[in-house]
């Protein structure tokens, strides 16, 4: 109205209005009390670590409680339209509600794992509880040996090449006394198939770690399915050339985490290396 009162006359001259800029506004409000509700129930150093970050990028951001939380107070603009999937999502998780893919038209939000990450640190961390007090340990990732050294002109030794990181290892002191590598893949059943679809880069890849680590227990562990007979699990071969053997099993990992480790652990007493 000032436009067309006190500056009527002045063409040249503009009415405006400012707003003041500030953090502190219902869509920062929200998504501060997401931080502050993940920040609480976040177990993992590194979720924990990044949680902590988005607080103090938050923190010039009032506190609101969840049921104080200014959702009617929300309007998203075109500048601002890119938050709509986080504030479904927070909806979710201040909300204590949860997804359901059986009913409804509103969009959700999928987390996928790696699964072969997630069953390797799976199978490590219910093996290394189920061998305490044995005198077996659980190496993850480790070993870190290389397969091969560069030569000079001379034949002197140069730099290591081609660092390896077996999934699990298992160790009695310093030695290695069995070898396991996780795969997150169907195993056939051997009617279908003699060689149960194991890859032959995956058995490659274990006869070149029990040469390297000086190891002649070696493991490749699939996850157990209804596919697989009794008759099929667990297979033992004889690597030609040596005393390495290669054994394949299966862990069912329905069962409890301690039945799971249970069931590899049978499988290294059966190697004459487990308790």
């Amino acid at each position: 109205m000032r436009q067309f009162t006190a500056l009527a006359t002045d063409p040249t001259r503009l009415a405006c209005r400012y707003d003041e800029l500030s953090r502190d506004i219902p869509l920062n409000r929200i998504m501060k009390a997401v931080v502050t509700r993940l920040r609480a129930l976040a177990r993992g150093a590194e979720t924990q670590r990044r949680l902590g970050e988005l607080a103090f990028a938050y923190d010039e951001v009032a506190s609101i409680g969840r049921r104080s939380l200014p959702w009617s107070q929300l309007h998203l603009d075109r500048s601002d339209r890119r938050w709509r999937p986080l504030i479904d999502l927070a909806r979710l998780l201040l909300g204590d509600r949860f997804q359901t893919t059986s009913a409804g038209k509103e969009e959700g939000t999928a987390l996928l794992f790696e699964m072969h990450v997630l069953f390797e640190a799976y199978i490590a961390r219910v093996l290394a509880k189920e061998l305490l007090g044995t005198g077996l340990r659980v190496v993850a990732q480790g070993g870190l040996r290389f397969c091969l050294t560069e030569l000079d002109g001379d034949g002197q030794l140069g730099k290591d090449r081609f660092q390896t990181r077996p999934d699990i290892l298992i160790k009695r002191g310093v030695v290695v006394v069995a070898i396991i590598d996780t795969k997150w893949k169907r195993l056939s059943s051997r009617i279908d198939d003699a060689k149960q679809g194991v890859s032959q880069a995956d058995v490659y890849q274990m006869i070149a770690y029990g040469r390297l680590y000086d190891c002649s227990n070696l493991i490749l562990l699939y996850p157990w399915h209804a596919g697989v007979n009794a008759d099929d699990e667990p297979q033992r071969y004889a690597v030609r050339g040596g005393s390495d053997t290669l054994s394949i099993v299966t862990v069912d990992v329905a069962r409890s985490g301690r039945e799971a480790g249970r069931q590899v652990a049978d499988a290294l007493t059966a190697l004459n290396i487990g308790n």
